[in-house]
């Protein structure tokens, strides 16, 4: 029984044995590789090296990162709702940036007046733009209804200054029409002193060659060759004077009508139907229409839905690239009157109806003009949507399931009691009409992953009726991917407020690089100090306490890389505070050897007892520790909660240092070496 024991005990050592030299091997990479290069340098051989799978993670006080000040925007906010908004930005933020571990972002709100600014410090993120992406991605969520109010009247005052600011431009298109019709000035010359069209102003007016289509193509043809219009030509974006200095044959158009026959795996078919069938459909209609029905043919087999209401009208079409090749080429070979076969294209079989066809003039324009105002430059478009009080933090959770009768995807959303009540009114008084959903002035259904299938007839849900109780879903995503895409947004923490970019900045780490290297000094000195003072008091048992003190730091460094944790100056303070607590748990342990060898007990009774006579006093000093590290992780935040984490960690693993690797090295060491002088006790 005591050999099978004492094998136990041996394996269990080697076992701890290699895992620390992993733990140090995982540890320290860079020192393996330095190791390896100066046996190769030595002995000639070739010897593997390896890289750092995993580094550390340091805080913004060590490594530097990204400062950055945001403008929280609370001017729809009550007196009472300000301060719990911004700090749930401040909470949401934090949180965002600090998914796994401890990131450690130092995220707190500063308030001057009735200003309220949000602080980021994002340590190691040295690009700015990533982190501003970072914060930004996390949406500001509104729910919006149709704006049904027309466009406001202007006041008085508006009334006046658009008046006599479209008078003065009209006063001095005035003067620039004389200047140019009195010949003495060349057009360019006169267009850069007026024009107001950046564009054109600095090329003397020069649009280029005008096709059928431009605002001013009318006036162009109107005017004539090497004229210029006698009177202004008022436009609602300003007066324009025009000069034609060219004139030329543009390209042949054709108006032209199609019939589309589509087929399964065409680009917007909605049919099954095979390729085959398709072709023999379009033939069987070529046999029957001709340019008299071709309209009403077109309003009736046609598979393009807009045919019903155009008779399958495509306009004037030209080699401009507006339509596919295919299309443009067998249209444009076509005589007027004349109906082509089947021709193939990405979109089915087409039968393509010429009914007319020219060759436009193109003319060569120079253009001044001078910009008026409109009543909407003043008060600007009226918005589709106006903002309702329910916002992002009346969302609770927003989650993907299916309707248990139709198997339909339906996105569930569950408001708070606050906006319980808000959501009620708002869908009370919007029956049948849209709701908007809008994340960063976007709809929910906008999203920029090319995975995601956009339909553009989804812009905002239909209310179907009042909705009480908290919950709604929102039906008619068909595209299960597209479904969870909008939940996962809407989860991802909406602000309760818009927050502005207003300060940003990169912070450097020379004083975090000084300060840790002072503290790797102190602490290597503290160790050196520690292991000395337990070598000389304690003799054998001391040795022993040390190696077990280098295997709970490896560990600890290890399990650092490994969760991770984010080490700041507070952290590694912690990490060094458990390495003190770890020597505790030591001295009381051998103090009570100690008194067991006094009274006469054999070697072995006396690492038996000592161990349990201490475990009581160990326990409650750690678990005391452990609690008030707990308290300290859970209620703080930046760089206390990274001291309470390593402080949470390193006492834990300190105890199984003392209790377990402290214990099996004693129990194997002890009965190679018997004479007490070397385990503290009298001879």
């Amino acid at each position: 029984m005591a050999l099978t024991s004492r094998r136990s005990v041996r394996w269990i050592v080697i076992l701890l044995f290699i895992a620390g030299i992993a733990a140090a091997f995982f540890d320290f990479p860079h020192a393996y590789n330095q190791g390896m290069a100066w046996l190769q340098q030595k002995t000639g051989y070739t010897l593997p090296a390896t890289r750092d799978f995993r580094p550390f993670h340091f805080g913004l006080d060590i490594q530097g990162g990204t400062h950055l000040v945001y403008q929280a925007d609370i001017s729809r906010l009550g007196d009472a709702d300000v301060s719990d908004a911004v700090n749930g930005v401040r909470d949401i933020i934090e949180r965002r940036v600090n998914a796994f571990g401890v990131a450690e972002p130092t995220v707190q709100t500063d308030r001057a007046g009735d200003a309220w600014r949000i602080i980021a410090e994002l340590p190691g993120v040295k690009d700015i733009e990533k982190a501003i992406q970072l914060i930004g991605e996390t949406p500001v969520l509104e729910f919006r209804e149709q704006n049904t109010e027309g466009p406001r009247a202007l006041t008085d005052t508006e009334k006046k200054d658009l008046a006599d600011f479209n008078a003065k431009a009209k006063e001095k298109a005035t003067a620039a029409l004389r200047k140019v019709l009195a010949g003495k000035t060349d057009f360019a010359d006169v267009a850069k002193e007026f024009s107001e069209d950046t564009a054109t102003k600095e090329k003397g007016g020069a649009l280029g060659f005008i096709q059928p289509g431009h605002p001013l193509y009318t006036d162009a043809q109107r005017i004539g060759l090497g004229r210029v219009n006698r009177t202004l030509i008022d436009r609602s974006e300003g007066y324009f004077i025009l000069r034609v200095d060219n004139v030329r044959d543009g390209q042949r158009e054709v108006q032209t009508s199609h019939i589309l026959s589509c087929f399964t795996g065409t680009e917007r078919c909605e049919r099954e139907t095979t390729k085959e069938d398709a072709l023999k459909e379009a033939m069987d209609i070529r046999k029957q229409v001709t340019p008299k029905n071709f309209s009403a043919m077109a309003k009736e087999h046609s598979t393009e839905p807009a045919a019903k209401e155009s008779g399958g009208s495509l306009g004037w079409v030209k080699d401009d690239g507006r339509l596919i090749p295919e299309f443009t080429n067998a249209a444009l070979a076509l005589k007027v009157g004349q109906i082509s076969q089947p021709v193939e294209t990405q979109f089915g079989y087409h039968l393509i109806y010429v009914s007319d066809a020219r060759v436009p003039k193109e003319y060569d324009v120079r253009q001044i003009l001078l910009t008026k105002k409109t009543e909407n430059d003043i008060r600007g478009p009226v918005p589709q949507w106006k903002t309702t009080a329910l916002s992002g933090k009346h969302l609770k959770r927003a989650s993907v399931q299916q309707d248990q009768t139709s198997g339909a995807i339906e996105i569930k959303l569950q408001f708070t009691k606050e906006g319980s009540e808000i959501f009620a009114e708002v869908t009370k008084r919007n029956v049948g009409k849209p709701l908007g959903i809008f994340l960063d002035g976007k709809s929910i259904v906008d999203t920029d992953d090319d995975r995601i299938i956009t339909d553009n007839d989804l812009y905002a849900p239909i209310v179907q009726t009042e909705i009480t109780g908290g919950e709604a879903v929102i039906t008619g995503v068909d595209n299960g991917l597209r479904a969870k895409e909008i939940a996962r947004r809407l989860n991802s923490g909406a602000l309760p407020v818009p927050i502005t970019l207003i300060a940003q900045q990169t912070v450097g780490a020379t004083l975090g690089a000084e300060s840790i290297t002072r503290s790797l000094v102190a602490g290597l000195v503290g160790f050196a100090l520690v292991a000395l003072f337990m070598i000389l008091y304690y003799r054998l048992p001391g040795v022993l306490a040390v190696l077990a003190l280098l295997w709970y730091a490896v560990v600890m460094l290890l399990l650092f890389k490994l969760i991770p944790v984010t080490l700041t100056l507070p952290g590694i303070a912690g990490f060094i505070l458990t390495i003190g607590m770890a020597v505790d748990a030591n001295v009381l342990i051998f103090e009570r050897m100690k008194e067991e060898l006094a009274k006469g007990a054999s070697l072995s009774i006396a690492i038996q007892e000592g161990f349990r006579r201490a475990w009581p006093s160990i326990r409650d000093g750690n678990l005391t520790t452990l609690l008030a590290a707990a308290i300290m992780f859970w209620f703080s935040s930046g760089p206390i909660r990274g001291f309470a984490l390593t402080l949470f960690i390193g006492v834990c693993v300190s105890m199984l240092s003392a209790l377990t690797v402290s214990r099996y090295l004693l129990t194997l060491v002890a009965p190679w070496i018997s004479r007490m002088w070397f385990w503290g006790a009298k001879q």
